[in-house]
């Protein structure tokens, strides 16, 4: 008779699949998160077709229905051009770049607009372009 003990193999729990399905969950998790820029100030961008400008940080200027004017969170005191042009300078100087990104409610008034493009003018700044959103199909 043999009596003598069988050796029994150790169990192991293999944490490799378990790591590659956190990873693989982390993964889904980023591509499939989705980042809004939301604004405080309600506007209706008009529709245009085209591709987004891949531009980092511009000089954005916001235009609401009434015609004020926003940079950054601030509303301008008045609209009138130099204080535009001046909060517009100090913008420029606080590190945005010299792309000027006009957002204007499709009900803003059009001297608005132009009086953002003067202002961008009188600064030397060349660049500008105007924020719309999708077109619906």
């Amino acid at each position: 008779m043999n009596f003598r003990r069988q050796r029994r193999e150790r169990v192991e729990l293999s944490m490799t699949p378990m790591i590659d399905v956190v990873f693989l969950l982390l993964i889904f998790f980023m591509v499939t998160t989705t980042f809004e820029r939301e604004a405080e100030l309600k506007i209706e961008l008009p529709e245009a077709k085209g591709e987004k400008a891949n531009e980092s940080k511009p000089l954005e200027i916001v235009i609401d229905a009434s015609g004020k004017y926003y940079i950054g969170a601030h509303e301008l005191v008045n609209t009138r051009l130099e204080t535009l042009q001046k909060a517009m300078s100090d913008a420029l100087k606080a590190g945005a770049r010299r792309v000027v990104v006009i957002s204007a409610d499709k009900r803003a008034p059009h001297q608005s607009v132009i009086r953002v493009l003067d202002a961008a003018r009188r600064l030397g700044l060349k660049h500008a372009s105007f924020a719309t959103r999708a077109e619906a199909e």
